[in-house]
């Protein structure tokens, strides 16, 4: 036996509407009402749910100018930043801010942080960049991610690529930033306010653990 009910809404014990049918709209809910699905919501036939959630934060930025690398010691890129914005680039949410080459979250959540960096190098010398990362604005720095390549002559070009995942459960004190170092004198990092010779990358997976 099928059983059937046949209503245009559903409200709660005050009232409020619970699940409401006008003009072949369902509306679940009312303004501020947070709605949690549990299990897999699906669609059986053309139409596609759409459920709030998914990327709410997604950033990129560049170095504007070519910068000399240090040999021996490492040092971070503090100056010369600016977000891309060429070639149809869009950010999602709020984006980033920087500050001395230290890039504040705009809210809280789990980011994969990455960079995708172009060298012009010297003769016989490696290269090596680093993702930093702070829990308490810097007072202590933490080496999150790092990468080599080598560079046999002045005229090589090469690229480094490395990412992290960060935890960020507090934006005033969960900070990133980034440096390298070269072996040898004479290898530039590349950058240019038109092309992303070099691209440092932001996006917001989901609420922080």
């Amino acid at each position: 036996m099928t059983a059937i009910l046949k209503v245009d809404e559903i409200q709660d014990t005050s009232g409020n509407n619970i699940i409401n049918e006008n003009a072949n709209t369902v509306t679940i809910g009312k303004a501020g009402d947070t709605v949690n699905v549990v299990g897999t919501l699906q669609s059986n036939g053309s139409d596609v749910p759409t459920v709030a959630g998914g990327i709410t934060e997604a950033d990129q930025w560049r170095v504007t100018t070519n910068i000399t690398l240090p040999s021996g010691t490492p040092s971070d890129i503090t100056s010369n930043w600016e977000r891309i914005d060429t070639d149809g680039f869009a950010k999602i949410g709020t984006g980033m801010t920087e500050s001395s080459g230290v890039f504040t979250f705009p809210s809280t959540g789990v980011y994969i942080v990455s960079a995708w960096t172009c060298y012009q190098g010297a003769a016989s010398t490696y290269i090596n960049s680093r993702i930093l990362t702070s829990t308490d604005n810097f007072s202590t720095t933490n080496l999150a991610s790092e990468n080599y390549t080598f560079s046999s002559s002045a005229s090589d070009y090469t690229t480094e690529f490395l990412n992290f995942v960060f935890n960020v459960t507090n934006t005033s004190t969960h900070k990133v930033k980034f440096a390298h170092r070269a072996q040898a004198s004479g290898v530039n990092l590349q950058g240019g306010t038109n092309d992303s010779y070099n691209a440092f990358t932001f996006i917001r997976l989901g609420d922080s653990q």
